[in-house]
C-alpha cells in the first residue's frame, strides 16, 4: 500500500451470512491498527435472503466509504454467485476470495432459472487472483456454521499488513466468552484456507 493509497473492500452476500458483522469486526481491526477507515452498507432485502453488501475503505485518511466502480481492489464473495453481481466495481488485477457454499435465490428455487454453472472458473480465468473455498464447510468443522463470516476476515487478513494479535483481540471483544474459542478456530481456518 502507497503513502496515501485508499484500499477497498467489498464485502458481499446474501442476507443472514453474517456481512454486516464481518465488516464491523473489520472496521474495528482497521482502527485498533491506527488507520481511518469509512463504511458503507446496504441490507436490501436481507432479512428474506436478499442481496447485502458492506464496502470498507481504509488507509492514512479516507474521505469517502464508496470507491469509484472499477476501483475495489477486494471483493469478498459470501456466496459465490454474488461474486458476479459486483465484477463491475472491482480493478481488473483485484483479489477475489470466494466462498463456493451455494445459496440458491428465489428464482433457482422456483424453478424459473438455473444456478450458474463454472462461476469459480469464470473468475479465474478473468480475473488475476481468486481464493476459493468452502467457509460454510470450515465453520461447521470448528462447531457452527454461524463463524463462516469469521472464516472469510481469516482469509482476507492475509491480504492485510495488520498483525495477527490485532485480529485476535478484536474477536476476543466482539463475542460472548463461550463464542470465543470457536471463532478464533474459525478465524485460523480462514488464514489456512
Amino acid at each position: 500500500m502507497g503513502e496515501n493509497e485508499v484500499q477497498s473492500i467489498l464485502f458481499a452476500g446474501v442476507g443472514g451470512q453474517g456481512i454486516l458483522r464481518a465488516s464491523d469486526i473489520i472496521c474495528e481491526v482497521i482502527m485498533e491498527a491506527g488507520l481511518d477507515v469509512k463504511k458503507s452498507e446496504v441490507h436490501g432485502m436481507a432479512q428474506r435472503g436478499g442481496c447485502v453488501t458492506s464496502h470498507v475503505r481504509y488507509g492514512k485518511k479516507v474521505y469517502s466509504p464508496l470507491a469509484e466502480p472499477g476501483k475495489i481492489q477486494t471483493l469478498v464473495a459470501f456466496e459465490k454467485m454474488e461474486a458476479l453481481r459486483y465484477l463491475k466495481f472491482i480493478k481488473n488485477d483485484a483479489v477475489i476470495i470466494a466462498n463456493t457454499e451455494e445459496i440458491y435465490p428465489p428464482e433457482v428455487n422456483m424453478g424459473d432459472v438455473p444456478y450458474p454453472q463454472e462461476v469459480i472458473a469464470f473468475l479465474k480465468k478473468h480475473y488475476g487472483k481468486v481464493i476459493s473455498f468452502n467457509a460454510a464447510e470450515l465453520a461447521h468443522k470448528v462447531g457452527s456454521i454461524k463463524t463462516a463470516n469469521v472464516v472469510l476476515l481469516g482469509a482476507i487478513s492475509n491480504l492485510m499488513n495488520i498483525d495477527k494479535s490485532v485480529w485476535e483481540s478484536v474477536i476476543n471483544k466482539s463475542f460472548p466468552e463461550k463464542l470465543i474459542k470457536m471463532n478464533l478456530n474459525a478465524f485460523q481456518m480462514g488464514i489456512n484456507a
